[in-house]
């Protein structure tokens, strides 16, 4: 399931990256640590505050964090910092 959420985050940063959205680069061996290391913190994500903007929130980690598909890698509270940035930048599901 692990690399599913990879190849499905770094698609996502591809796709915003299309978008005029840049992020940090990732390598694939560090992803999951810096997944749960941003949300598990305060900030929001790399480039969230641009994708808030353009409206594309949904390539956003926190949207992946909360996708039925991946919400297994993820403890509670990471699931619920996720979903409270996205519900407080105007997320629509």
């Amino acid at each position: 399931m692990e690399e599913k959420f990879i190849a499905a985050w770094t698609a996502a940063r591809e796709t915003a990256a299309a978008q005029g959205v840049r992020m940090r680069g990732l390598s694939p061996a560090d992803a999951m640590k810096s997944a749960h290391f941003q949300l598990s913190g305060s900030r929001c994500s790399d480039g969230f505050q641009a994708l808030a903007d353009k409206g594309l929130l949904k390539l956003s980690l926190e949207a992946l964090a909360v996708d039925k598909q991946f919400t297994k890698l993820f403890s509670d509270e990471e699931a619920n910092n996720a979903l409270t940035r996205l519900l407080e930048a105007g997320h629509r599901f």
